[in-house]
């Protein structure tokens, strides 16, 4: 039996297939049109998975989108009708799109469809699960366990903003809803707006701010007393209550009341482009720090529905790796799993797979030690002769190497001496974490990396941290954890004897100082609350990254390396090697390693820049 799952027509529209259950191949459709967070039908990604699986597409056993349209339709509707006179503007922008276009996805999504070579004489079963439903299957499925709880959580689907599930066996039970407007997502969202970041896009740069702020301020203790008596009453149970005078979401074309918050929190809203100050940091602590707290009930409430051992995740608020790893921390769960995929790219999977167990009935075969979604290695590959041709068409130099562990070798080497290596091997990732498929790699001893990093690659902001890629049975050695994080989902903190004391008054210093102060002998994978992002690597699901991380430790004595998108600000994640090149050559990249080939940025030909990179992709 073989599904498609489709997401679209929000964000993060991708792809997902599925053949007895098994997961085959999963893409976003960003990564093949390079427009980043593409909401746009997924063609190319459908294209992608129907290929790699050898599927056709008019003998599909069902064609499933994540969530329910017309359920979103009437949530609209009633909506409006709730605040109205307020949102005429908003209504008379959105709803002609609905009547012509949304209202009639399935006509839509079969024109798409036919674009592609299917027939609709053939009808092929087009099913819609509900989005939280979606979501629930994408994590409970692929994980390790025969029974756990299920909790989601997100911006909005059709009226749920969060649910609590049990998954066992083959079947699912929604046993909670929290509904629209009141959201954990939509809050968050709103602090990301407030403080000049991009909504659906900026949340883990909001993630990343919050260690800057102060924890013995007053400040921040003032801004969570404020949040909880004017915009959100937080419940036991994990419900939140958001006060719609402070938010424009709902109605509105922004998400909240400007005016009204500057009034509150004592200063405006931030520009995307200026300057963090203390109060910025110190407000994403105090919402981040909330979220936390939430969470944590939201798990507990979980505990208390389920008795479960074991929770799955998924939702976008899955992906703050922060709350996670207090959740885990927390001991309420045994074992957690998050989907690599949280966010709406994850519902193609997660629809597909609750087509197949509860649509068509489909037993459930848990196998695997840790969970199916294979490393969350799901996207295209390459082949030499993909590299070759890459190269002729930009005359590039490349050494090619038969034996694959020299070229780990003289990475590591490359690695060590302060260069910083673009890294593409194997399948593209699923999801959005870089795991060593599509990566630009870097030493973490090297205090000057981050800023490396961030202005002369990335070309972002300044405070973003950075991810530590660990062999797994090495990870106790650095962190204070020993468990596994494959998908880069969970924060925990730098071994204490890592670590280097930081000044007294190192609350006060400003915010670059803070940045640049050495705080362990890993300074460039070492956040600023002394935590790191981790991802552990695994021999079984990525070996030519485990064994580059290996060839390092053989040469340094740390079986750690510095890991971040192989992107630039604006720009999804590369896909094939000639997405890689010209993201090496547009940059001040050192070395790039495709395949068995590595490319030497000074041999390489003058690069003629036909576009700006910075005009092609919209800042994040």
């Amino acid at each position: 039996m073989t599904i498609l799952g489709i997401s679209a027509f929000y964000h993060d529209s991708a792809a997902a297939i599925i053949e007895d259950g098994r997961i085959i191949a999963a893409a976003q459709e960003e990564r093949f049109t390079r427009k980043k967070h593409d909401p746009g039908f997924p063609a190319e990604a459908i294209k992608y998975c129907l290929q790699y699986s050898g599927a056709d597409l008019n003998k599909l056993d069902a064609i499933v989108f994540y969530d329910k349209p017309l359920l979103k339709f009437e949530r609209l509707l009633e909506t409006y009708y709730a605040f109205a006179p307020q949102g005429l503007r908003s209504f008379l922008m959105s709803i002609p799109v609905w009547l012509k276009e949304k209202l009639f996805l399935k006509r839509l999504i079969r024109q798409e469809l036919e674009k592609l070579g299917y027939d609709p004489s053939r009808k092929v079963k087009l099913l819609f699960p509900e989005h939280h439903l979606s979501h629930g299957a994408s994590a409970f499925y692929p994980s390790p366990y025969e029974r756990a709880a299920i909790l989601t959580i997100d911006g909005v689907g059709e009226w749920a903003t969060a649910s609590i599930g049990l998954g066992e066996g083959k079947n699912i039970s929604i046993l909670k809803e929290m509904r629209f407007p009141h959201s954990l997502g939509l809050l968050y969202s709103a602090f990301t707006y407030f403080l000049g970041f991009r909504v659906n896009s900026g949340e883990y740069k909001l993630m990343g701010l919050a260690p800057y702020g102060d924890p013995n301020s007053p400040d921040v203790a003032r801004y969570m007393a404020i949040i909880k008596d004017k915009l959100a009453d937080l419940k036991p149970d994990g419900s939140v209550w958001l006060n719609q005078e402070y938010f424009d979401y709902a109605t509105g074309l922004k998400m909240v009341n400007e005016a009204k918050w500057a009034e509150l929190f004592g200063f405006p809203k931030r520009q995307p482009e200026d300057e963090l100050l203390p109060q910025h940091c110190n407000l994403g602590l105090a919402i981040q720090y909330l979220t936390e707290e939430v969470v944590l009930n939201m798990g507990k409430e979980a505990k208390r529905l389920t008795n479960a051992d074991a929770l799955v995740l998924a939702g976008g608020v899955a992906l703050n790796c922060v709350s996670n790893g207090k959740l885990q921390a927390s001991g309420l769960f045994k074992d957690i799993f998050i989907q690599p995929a949280a966010g709406d790219a994850g519902g193609a999977l997660g629809a597909a797979l609750a087509a197949y167990h509860i649509y068509f009935g489909k037993e459930r075969i848990v196998t695997t030690e840790r969970d199916a979604m294979r490393g969350s290695y799901l996207g295209p590959t390459f082949s030499d002769l993909d590299v070759e041709l890459m190269a002729k068409k930009y005359k590039a130099v490349a050494t090619h190497y038969t034996n694959f562990s020299d070229l780990t070798q003289d990475a590591a080497k490359l690695l060590a001496e302060g260069n910083v290596l673009g890294w593409v091997q194997g399948q593209m990732e699923f999801g959005p974490r870089a795991l060593g498929g599509r990566s630009i790699l870097g030493d973490p001893r090297n205090a000057e990396m981050q800023k490396k990093l961030n202005l002369k690659i990335k070309y972002r902001e300044s405070f973003r941290p950075f991810a530590p890629s660990v062999l797994a049975e090495d990870c106790a050695e650095y962190f204070d954890y020993d468990g596994i994080s494959p998908y880069m989902l969970l924060v925990h903190p730098v071994a204490q004897k890592r670590r280097t004391p930081v000044p007294a008054d190192y609350a006060s210093f400003p915010l670059r100082e803070k940045l640049y102060y050495q705080r362990s002998d890993l300074p460039s994978i070492t956040h600023i609350d002394y935590s790191a992002r981790i991802q552990t690597v695994h021999k079984d699901t990525n070996p030519r990254y485990y064994e580059l991380i290996d060839s390092f430790k053989k040469l340094t004595g740390y079986g750690v390396i510095v890991n971040t998108s192989f992107n630039v600000r604006g720009e999804p994640i590369v896909c094939t090697p000639d997405d890689a090149y010209r993201c090496f050559m547009r940059t001040e990249m050192d070395y790039l390693a495709v395949g068995n080939y590595l490319f030497d940025k000074r041999k390489q030909p003058e690069w003629q820049e036909k576009d700006n990179w910075k005009e092609e992709f919209v800042l994040d």
